[in-house]
């Protein structure tokens, strides 16, 4: 039997439309949603399984004829239900700019330094106590136009898919005490009690002596803890 899932509280992902962030008054829904009911198509393919993820993946300093410019660090946590339950084997994906705030793509062309060492995409499965881990450098800030003088904040993209690609969240991992955070309108459009959930935790356990800096991210999916994501939801 399918079963709907429970919505979240109140304020805990952003509005569709914020005015500061200029660009959601254009892409942002102008009529009500229509909730199109998940049927056995939808829940069950295509299957997001092991065999879409390659050995290496997880590291996007590898596979390169160099090292990658910019501080290396590990980027790691757990997937997590709305009750604290681990969500394994769960393709998670990570796209960020490189070390000079610029991505790998045909509409980046603000004048930093492209790497020829670091494409900036990686994906990984989850464990079994959903675990999941990446190896990157740390991505620099960046212009972007949305006001005068405008920058985002160190971040990277994550994108979290269940048993098919209609079970998909998308949400970004910022870095602890970035000086950006007070002017970026996107980091601000999330409500002031599931902001904090988007800043990763420094772990000095987890970094590895002469080698990388390691930071904590865990992503609950539902319920009072939730990772606020990127979808569509009622403000």
């Amino acid at each position: 039997m399918l079963t709907g899932y429970r919505p979240d509280p109140p304020r805990t992902h952003p509005p569709l439309n914020y005015p500061d962030y200029r660009s959601t008054a254009l892409r942002h829904p102008k009529q009500p949603l229509v909730l199109l009911p998940h049927t056995l198509t939808e829940i069950t393919g295509p299957i997001l399984g092991s065999d879409r993820v390659r050995p290496g993946d997880h590291d996007l300093t590898f596979g390169h004829r160099g090292e990658p410019l910019g501080q290396r660090i590990v980027v790691f946590g757990r997937l997590l239900d709305s009750t604290g339950r681990p969500i394994p084997d769960a393709l998670i994906e990570i796209w960020q700019a490189n070390a000079g705030g610029r991505y790998r793509h045909i509409g980046d062309r603000w004048p930093a330094p492209l790497d020829p060492h670091f494409v900036g995409v990686g994906r990984t499965l989850t464990d079994s106590r959903g675990g999941y881990e990446f190896v990157t450098v740390k991505p620099g800030a960046y212009p972007w136009g949305n006001h005068h003088n405008a920058w985002r904040p160190a971040h990277i993209h994550f994108s979290v898919f269940g048993r098919a690609f209609t079970q998909r969240l998308v949400t970004q991992m910022y870095f602890p005490d970035d000086p950006l955070f007070g002017q970026d309108p996107i980091y601000n459009s999330v409500p002031d009690a599931a902001r904090r959930r988007l800043v990763s935790r420094f772990s000095l356990e987890r970094t590895r002596p002469n080698w990388a800096l390691a930071f904590e991210f865990d992503i609950v999916v539902r319920g009072r803890d939730a990772t606020p994501f990127e979808e569509p939801h009622d403000d």
